[in-house]
């Protein structure tokens, strides 16, 4: 007789419950309306007056916190309040002002190249859409999207930061790291008007809770909802 199979510990181990994918849509509306229970402030934490201060302000949070750009730019755009002053600006007065931001020297020049195409192509405004906004220099959709959505109150698309993509992986709405091919699932499972507010609802929950080292998991409110509880980080 057959020496009766048993599972190997690997076998037996807890997988995730994944839903079926025509509940996906659901299931997402589901954790949109709990994080916006949970984080009814949500929204862009750059400080900014227009279009063009949330440009530069994006450029200068990569890498960087958001509370250290605020506190950078009141004296920067004191010195460069518009895209031409922005665009004469001299590159080691640029540097010298954000440099506590980091990998100044690379975002003075994307900073200076923008303002100069956005005064010699835009006459001085920043362009309103999302083709125009990702041929300037040092500005990808994520940066467009930001801007477009949260300073000029135009949806084209979702700003992928990488709270969103850690979290988009977690929540299972996407299983790619490109933030391109991301916000194209996002795209397909939250409705229009959700796009921008999405974004700072996942940073939110991303700095709270669903930290990138050691997520709270005990912690969270969409423990129900999320296909990674249960399963060894």
């Amino acid at each position: 007789m057959a020496a009766r199979k048993t599972s190997s510990p690997r076998s037996r181990r807890q997988k995730p419950l994944r839903p079926p994918a025509g509940d996906q849509v659901k299931r997402a509306r589901a954790i949109y309306a709990k994080l916006r229970k949970l984080y009814p402030a949500a929204g862009c934490s750059l400080t900014h007056a227009d279009p063009y201060q949330l440009l530069v302000a994006t450029i200068l949070s990569a890498q960087c916190t958001d509370a250290r750009v605020n506190i950078v730019t009141p004296d920067l755009f004191t010195k460069y309040p518009t895209a031409q002053a922005m665009a004469d600006a001299r590159q080691d007065d640029l540097e010298r002002l954000i440099r506590t931001t980091g990998f100044f020297r690379n975002k003075a020049k994307s900073i200076r190249h923008a303002c100069r195409a956005i005064v010699d192509e835009h006459g001085g405004h920043v362009p309103d859409s999302l083709d125009e906004l990702v041929k300037l220099p040092g500005v990808a959709r994520k940066t467009a999207n930001v801007v477009l959505g949260n300073a000029m109150g135009k949806v084209e698309g979702i700003a992928v930061d990488t709270h969103a993509a850690r979290l988009s992986k977690r929540l299972g709405f996407s299983k790619h790291t490109d933030p391109v091919k991301i916000e194209q699932d996002l795209m397909q499972l939250f409705d229009r008007r959700q796009w921008t507010l999405l974004t700072h609802l996942l940073i939110h929950h991303g700095r709270a809770i669903c930290t990138a080292r050691r997520p709270r998991c005990e912690e969270c409110r969409l423990n129900e909802l999320c296909p990674q509880v249960g399963v060894s980080k």
